[in-house]
């Protein structure tokens, strides 16, 4: 069949009439051919990997059904161990490349089980409980990567943590073999229990080449200093044994001795300051009549008499940890765990994590030449810095120790930190508990300029019914220069507020805001009325501030935004006898509480008060018509991790008039509540956030013998 070609005066037909069947050919094949480049194109893109089917997991079969690879006679072994790596030499950064979360990825080589010509294995133990721990650990997080094409570290599936248990050729061997070995390069080995008898070496004897290595017995001489990672000895204790939680403070006894394998000098010096010095220090070692095992391991002895281990090193202030054949002891981390502060005596040992953490603030380090001199050099450290330091050596085994998850994944944010160390963590992040913190809030405070001082301050007074007392604060507050509002916050449903022609005359804007129920929290709710960025809350009984004391106070906190800033001091202060906290009034050389009945603080706490507040601290509060102030002082304390400033040196503030049955403060049972209180908040926010300070703010020449006239504040009133 032809197509008939019609001419018109315009010229031919170009494209002839297509029937429709064709047509439906040519739009089926057009489409075909359309999905198949769409395929191709997904395809091409899509994340894939040869490598990434052999994903390391556990999930898919046991460790008897890992395929077997035998390693022949002639196998090439790496180089021993190259001491001069570093990053910028061994490491190739450029494998990590730029990702936008700064996080490098790390792919964990599939399961194999090597065994030589001969069929035997090169690990007389196979993979260790605490391996298989670390390498899990290590695939559920962030960090790990199936796609070995983006791994920028690569962690072998062959367990080294403890040399006792490997052939050290065979192993070698078996690390050569790793496709993506390199002489060692962007690999990194986890090892705890280096060297064997008798020189004990404290780098792992295996061959590595570049290697990375994580290692748990490092000296100076063999650790490669911003290459290697120094890591803990794991204690199987940690996963077994939960001790109950034990607050910072004075023990049953001051030095205790627990370890049971430590060379014979050592142990009769330790016996020697046991003489000199009784019952202040104790020395364990094990029990001779019990029978072996696991039970035994948890037990000491002393002269026959027996004890619970590790529960006894909560009984004390410092536990000794002496090297034995290896530098690093797991006795370490059970020390830790029982928040007792380690007495280490391992000369050249580089403790765990050290590139990071700040071992002076949970250990005391003593020369193995000075055992002799330790209980006196331990006598000399303050009892709050040996408080201090008991709590910062639990919260190191708790955030780096307690668990293989813990040591695998700090060791990976370390090395991680180097390779982004724009976006590394800082000493704070890496040394500081952590406090509780509400990721949905973002504070306006912390800025490097002051706040301006021509908008002012707002004053909230809190009042009840105390009409003429508080007619004399407003009387004082006005004559401030910085004024720029007062709200008056009326907490009283019963009874109505003075008619407008009774308020003092001043010259500020004055409004009155009526409540709905008596609460103490209403003095910190944010009111639309509250304009300015400063708040002085203040009580409608402190009439003897004058107008330079609150007006240095405004400027004070104009430099300290992110902080209280107030005139009655308060202290905390644990009680060692009946074990909680204490609320302190009496006067004292240390402040770790500004009163809100006369303080500034910027209107963002209000928000954080009201909306923020964790737990059910805000109904205690109210329930118990006691200690806003304390709640607020925790809030501020805890978001800025800094203390309050108290401003010039009045402690007396209240009326002279006011009388017990005036004043809440006055009540008999207040001192009880207040430290009531503290426990309480403490035990909601699960920490202390209170900080203490030894120093006030005052005006420059305010006591010098100079004319009142050159003076900024010459009315700062005394005590």
């Amino acid at each position: 069949m032809y197509a008939s070609g019609k001419y018109s005066s315009r010229g031919p037909a170009l494209i002839p009439r297509m029937k429709t069947k064709h047509r439906i050919y040519y739009i089926a094949l057009f489409s075909v051919v359309l999905l198949g480049l769409i395929a191709t194109g997904m395809f091409q893109f899509w994340p894939h990997s040869i490598e990434s089917s052999a994903e390391w997991t556990l999930e898919k079969g046991s460790v008897h059904d890992a395929p077997l690879i035998r390693l022949p006679v002639s196998s090439p072994i790496p180089e021993r161990g190259d001491l001069s790596c570093r990053m910028h030499t061994c490491f190739d950064v450029y494998r990590c490349g730029y990702n936008p979360k700064n996080k490098i990825k790390v792919y964990i080589y599939a399961l194999q089980r090597f065994v030589d010509e001969f069929g035997v294995p090169i690990s007389s133990t196979g993979l260790s409980r605490e391996y298989n721990d670390l390498l899990s650990a290590i695939s559920d997080s962030d960090f790990y990567t199936d796609d070995v094409t983006r791994a920028c570290l690569f962690i072998p599936s062959i367990d080294v943590l403890n040399q006792n248990s490997l052939r050290i050729r065979e192993t070698a061997q078996a690390l050569a073999m790793l496709p993506r070995w390199d002489k060692g390069m962007n690999h990194l080995l986890f090892n705890m229990l280096p060297g064997g008898p008798p020189d004990y070496n404290t780098a792992l004897d295996v061959p590595r080449d570049r290697a990375l290595l994580a290692g748990g017995g490092f000296s100076t001489w063999t650790y490669r200093q911003g290459y290697d990672v120094s890591i803990p000895v794991y204690s199987p204790l940690s996963a077994d044994v939960v001790l109950p939680e034990r607050q910072p403070g004075p023990r049953r006894y001051f030095i205790l001795s627990s370890q049971t394998a430590i060379h014979r000098e050592y142990r009769a010096e330790l016996e020697r300051l046991k003489e000199e010095n009784g019952e202040a220090l104790l020395l364990l070692d094990k029990c001779s009549n019990l029978s072996q095992g696991a039970a035994s391991a948890r037990k000491r002895c002393y002269k026959g008499q027996v004890y619970d281990y590790p529960q006894i090193l909560q009984e004390s202030s410092f536990c000794v940890v002496l090297r034995g054949a290896r530098l690093g002891q797991a006795a370490l981390s059970d020390v830790l765990q029982a928040g007792c502060v380690p007495v280490i005596l391992a000369d050249s040992y580089i403790l765990p994590f050290s590139e990071v953490l700040d071992w002076k603030r949970a250990s005391v380090v003593i020369p193995e030449e000075k055992l002799s001199e330790m209980y006196t050099i331990l006598k000399s450290i303050p009892h709050r810095q040996v408080e201090e330091m008991q709590r910062q050596a639990h919260w190191f085994w708790e955030a780096y120790f307690s668990s293989m998850k813990a040591i695998g994944l700090t060791t990976l944010q370390i090395i991680n930190d180097r390779i982004y160390p724009y976006a590394a963590r800082n000493y704070e992040q890496w040394n500081n508990p952590p406090v509780v913190k509400w990721s949905s809030v973002n504070s306006p405070l912390f800025l490097p300029l002051i706040p301006p001082r021509a908008p002012g301050f707002t004053a909230v007074v809190l009042t009840y019914d105390r009409i003429e007392s508080l007619f004399r604060v407003i009387t004082e507050i006005s004559k401030v220069p910085s004024l720029a509002k007062l709200l008056i916050v009326w907490n009283n449903q019963n009874k109505s507020p003075p008619e407008e022609s009774l308020w003092p005359k001043v010259g500020v804007p004055l409004k009155v805001v009526r409540t709905k129920e008596n609460k103490l929290s209403n003095r910190f709710f944010p009111y639309d009325e509250i304009e300015t960025e400063a708040v002085l809350a203040i009580d409608d009984d402190i009439i003897m501030l004058t107008s330079d004391e609150l007006q240095f106070g405004y400027e004070v906190w104009r430099e300290f935004p992110d902080r209280l800033v107030g005139y009655p001091g308060r202290l905390h202060l644990w009680d060692h006898e009946m074990g909680k906290w204490k609320y302190e009034s009496e006067w004292t050389n240390e402040v770790s509480m500004v009163l809100t009945g006369a303080a500034f603080y910027h209107k963002y706490f209000n928000y954080l008060y009201t909306y923020k507040m964790p737990g059910d601290i805000k109904n205690w509060v109210d329930a118990h018509m006691n200690c806003e102030d304390i709640a607020m002082n925790f809030l501020v304390a805890n978001i800025t991790g800094k203390a309050p400033i108290k401003v010039t040196p009045r402690k007396k503030f209240k009326c002279p008039e006011c009388t017990a049955i005036d004043g809440l403060s006055l009540d008999q049972t207040h001192m009880v509540e207040r430290s009531e209180c503290i426990n309480k908040f403490a035990s909601v926010f699960g920490t202390m956030p209170l900080k203490v300070v030894e120093h006030r703010a005052d005006p420059v020449l305010y006591k010098d013998d100079f004319p009142e006239k050159l003076k900024s504040f010459p009315n700062i009133g005394s005590l």
